[in-house]
């Protein structure tokens, strides 16, 4: 049995803000995480105007930066709400 005294080490460590939605402008949504990857980046998103256009502008430099997993990470995720949130159900 795990000790409840190291589960509430742990969950008291983790950080859960990283994963809030923030509303960024132009109806689109970020995580505090994509938005800290995309700044690192220099990857501009306040004026983008849909989700597809932040994808475009990772993709255009996912390449030539050095946190390329973690571009490729968030990537995924804004490419997974962007289909969730546009696709017909």
């Amino acid at each position: 049995m795990i000790d409840d005294n190291i589960i509430n080490e742990a969950a008291s460590e983790m950080d859960f803000s990283k994963n809030h939605l923030v509303d960024i402008g132009n109806g689109l949504e970020l995580t505090n995480y994509e938005i800290d990857v995309l700044r690192r980046n220099d990857i501009s998103y306040l004026d983008c105007t849909s989700l597809k256009e932040i994808l475009f502008r990772i993709e255009s430099v996912i390449e030539d930066v050095d946190d390329y997993d973690e571009l490729e990470y968030i990537a995924l995720t804004i490419g997974e709400r962007d289909y969730y949130q546009n696709t017909n159900k």
